[in-house]
């Protein structure tokens, strides 16, 4: 289901990382899901870094960022360089991270106003 949220504070923010969950304001998401200032995109198709495909980063750039966060699970995981590929031709800005230094950079750049997409990996051990 994809949400889309018109707040006067004016973005959807991480309340709260776990290993099993990510809250977004007040829901708790327990699968993969894209995130950005104004929208949210549950059950996105990624299950781990190594299912990345084109339909995923397809979903992630359809958002329109300027910059990705890879929110890669529990610990920093990078995928193949081809699959970032697209984003990277686009001149859209990519950095990966582990699901909690994800939250805490997104946070802090949607709060700038930054056009700032994170897409968080959950769901594997």
């Amino acid at each position: 289901m994809q949400l889309i949220h018109d707040r006067p504070e004016g973005y959807f923010f991480v309340r709260a990382v776990r290993p099993d969950a990510i809250v977004v304001i007040d829901r708790e998401l327990r699968s993969s899901f894209v995130l950005a200032p104004d929208q949210v995109i549950e059950c996105w198709s990624a299950a781990d870094v190594g299912s990345l495909d084109e339909t995923a980063i397809q979903a992630i750039r359809a958002t329109g960022p300027e910059v990705v966060i890879l929110g890669s699970g529990n610990r920093q995981r990078f995928p193949d360089r081809k699959v970032l590929l697209p984003l990277l031709r686009d001149g859209i800005g990519v950095e990966v991270m582990d699901n909690a230094a994800a939250a805490r950079t997104y946070n802090l750049l949607a709060a700038e106003g930054r056009r700032v997409v994170a897409a968080f990996i959950l769901g594997q051990r």
